[in-house]
C-alpha cells in the first residue's frame, strides 16, 4: 500500500481514521490513489478552516501565465519598469548629446569664420608690409639721388673757387645753376611724393585693428590656457556643464538679465557682434543687432533676415519691454566714411517722438537707415538747420506718418540742438525732421512741434551742414540706446 503523504499533502492525524472510513478502505483492502488523496485533502481543508488557517492551493500560484509564480512574475514586472526607465534616460542622454553636438558644430562654424577674419587680417598685414616695402624702396632711391646731388653741390661749391678767367667763371656759374636746379627738383619731388598718404593710413589702420584684436585675448605669456572648472555632481545635464564652463552663455538663447549683468563673456559676444534681437511675425523673421558703444548698449533697426547660425539671440519683445530708454541715435556718413553719432533725447509722451523712435528701430518695416539729408537753411549763419527723414522717396516729397494720431502738447524752440518736425503734423510728411545747428538770433523765430534734443554729436550735424553738398550726407545707421 502507498504512503498517504506521497502526493505532497500530509493528512492531519485527527482526521486520518475518518478519511479511511469515508474512503471505504480497510486494512488489507485496496482503494485508488486519487480517491484517497482527494478525500484526505477535504479532511485537511476542514481542519485548517476550523483552526482559522488559510490553505494555500497546491501547484503553481496564479501570479502569471504559463504557471509562473507570483514572485517571479513580480520580479519580471520590476525589470520591465527598470528597462523602461533606462530607455528614457538613454533617450534623454542622446538628446543632450545631440544638443551638445549642435553646439560644437556652431563653435566650429564660428572658429572657421574667425579664421577667415584672421586670415583677412593677416592678408591685410602682408599688404601693408608690401606697401611699406615699396615706400621704403622709393625713399631709398630718393635718398641715393639726394646724396648724389648733395655731392655734386659740394663739388660745384668748390669749383667756384678755382676759375681764373672770365670764361671759366661763366662755365662754373652755369654748372652751378644746373646743379642747383637738380637739387631743388630733388627736394621738391621728395616733398610732393612723401609720405604716401594711402600707405601710411593703411598701415596705421591695420596696426590698430590687429593690436585691438590682440589686446582682447586673455593670454598669459602669449599662450591661451584653460582654467580648471568644478562641474558639480553628475546629475547636471551636459549643456548645464557647458554653461558652467563658458559662464552660462553656451546656448544661443540669452536673456535680458545676461545683458543687464554684462559679465565678461557676454560683453565679448556683444563687442564681436554676435548678439541679436529676433522678432517673428506674419511677415517672417527679422533680426536687429545689439552693439556696445561708449559703454552703452545700442539696438539697431530690424532687418528682414534671420540671424547668423553662430549668433546668440533674444526675443525682440523682451528687449524692448525691458528697456525704458528715451534715447535714439543717427550715424551720419559722407565722403565714404561714417563721421560720427548723433544722440537725441526724445519726449516720448508725444506722437512725433514715438514715430521717430519707430523709424530708428524699424519695428513697422521702415527706418531712417539709408536716408539722406535734404536741405540746409541759413548755412553758416544763425538759425542754421538741416532737414532729413524722407524714408519713402528720399527727395523731400515723402515721409508719411506711421501713427494715426500725432497730436500732443509740443514745445517751441530756436536753440541749437532742438529737433522738430519740418511739416508739423501733416500726415503726408510728418516723418521729416529738422535739427537746429546754430541758435536763432535774439528775437528770432521759435519753431513749433519740437519733440527732441541733441544731447551729443551736434558738432557732427554742423560738420554735415558745412559739407559742400548736404545731399551726400546719409544716415548710415540708426537705432535706440537701451536702458536695461
Amino acid at each position: 500500500m502507498m504512503d498517504r503523504e506521497s502526493d505532497g499533502h500530509p493528512q492531519c492525524p485527527d482526521h486520518q481514521d475518518e478519511a479511511l472510513t469515508q474512503s471505504g478502505e480497510v486494512p488489507g483492502g485496496h482503494t485508488s490513489r486519487s480517491e484517497s488523496a482527494n478525500d484526505g485533502q477535504l479532511a485537511c481543508v476542514k481542519c485548517h478552516a476550523s483552526q482559522g488557517i488559510q490553505l494555500r492551493a497546491s501547484g503553481p500560484s496564479p501570479g502569471g501565465p504559463g504557471g509562473i509564480s507570483r514572485k517571479l512574475w513580480s520580479l519580471m514586472q520590476e525589470e520591465k519598469i527598470s528597462i523602461n526607465r533606462l530607455i528614457a534616460r538613454c533617450e534623454d542622454t542622446l538628446c543632450q548629446l545631440g544638443e551638445y553636438r549642435g553646439q560644437l558644430g556652431d563653435w566650429k562654424t564660428h572658429h572657421l569664420q574667425l579664421q577667415d577674419r584672421l586670415n583677412g587680417l593677416v592678408e591685410q598685414n602682408m599688404s601693408a608690409m608690401r606697401l611699406l616695402d615699396q615706400e621704403d624702396a622709393s625713399v631709398a632711391e630718393m635718398t641715393t639721388r639726394g646724396q648724389e646731388e648733395k655731392t655734386h653741390l659740394h663739388a660745384t661749391l668748390g669749383s667756384l673757387d678755382t676759375p681764373t678767367t672770365e670764361n671759366e667763371a661763366i662755365t662754373a656759374t652755369n654748372r652751378t645753376k644746373q646743379c642747383k636746379m637738380k637739387v631743388e627738383d630733388c627736394i621738391q619731388r621728395s616733398r610732393e611724393i612723401f609720405p604716401d598718404a594711402t600707405t601710411v593710413q593703411f598701415s596705421v589702420k591695420v596696426q590698430e585693428t590687429i593690436r585691438m584684436a590682440l589686446e582682447m585675448m586673455t593670454t598669459e605669456a602669449g599662450v591661451i590656457t584653460a582654467v580648471p572648472v568644478h562641474l558639480g555632481d553628475s546629475d547636471s545635464t551636459i549643456m548645464e556643464k557647458v554653461g558652467k564652463i563658458t559662464g552660462g552663455i553656451s546656448l544661443k538663447q540669452l536673456t535680458v538679465e545676461d545683458l543687464r549683468r554684462m559679465r565678461a563673456p557676454v560683453r565679448r559676444l556683444v563687442e564681436t557682434g554676435l548678439v541679436l534681437a529676433v522678432q517673428e511675425d506674419q511677415d517672417g523673421r527679422r533680426s536687429a543687432r545689439i552693439t556696445l558703444q561708449d559703454g552703452q548698449l545700442c539696438l539697431h533697426p530690424l532687418l528682414p533676415q534671420p540671424p547668423p547660425t553662430h549668433a546668440h539671440t533674444l526675443k525682440y519683445e523682451d528687449v524692448v519691454e525691458a528697456s525704458s530708454s528715451t534715447l535714439a541715435f543717427l550715424d551720419l556718413k559722407w565722403a565714404g566714411s561714417t563721421r560720427g553719432r548723433v544722440t537725441i533725447q526724445l519726449t516720448l509722451d508725444t506722437g512725433l517722438a514715438r514715430q521717430f523712435m519707430l523709424l530708428c528701430t524699424g519695428e513697422l518695416g521702415h527706418s531712417y537707415t539709408g536716408t539722406k539729408l535734404l536741405w540746409v537753411w541759413n548755412k553758416g549763419q544763425p538759425e542754421e538747420w538741416v532737414v532729413g527723414g524722407d524714408y519713402e522717396s528720399n527727395d523731400g516729397e515723402g515721409g508719411a506718418s506711421l501713427l494715426p494720431d500725432l497730436k500732443a502738447e509740443y514745445e517751441s524752440s530756436g536753440a541749437a540742438g532742438a529737433v522738430f518736425s519740418r511739416w508739423g503734423l501733416w500726415p503726408a510728411r510728418s516723418a521729416q525732421f529738422v535739427i537746429i545747428t546754430r541758435d536763432c538770433a535774439e528775437g528770432g523765430p521759435l519753431w513749433p512741434c519740437v519733440f527732441g534734443e541733441v544731447v551729443s554729436g551736434l558738432e557732427v550735424v554742423r560738420a554735415a551742414a558745412n559739407h559742400s553738398e548736404v545731399t551726400e550726407v546719409t544716415v548710415a545707421n540708426c537705432g535706440v540706446v537701451l536702458t536695461l
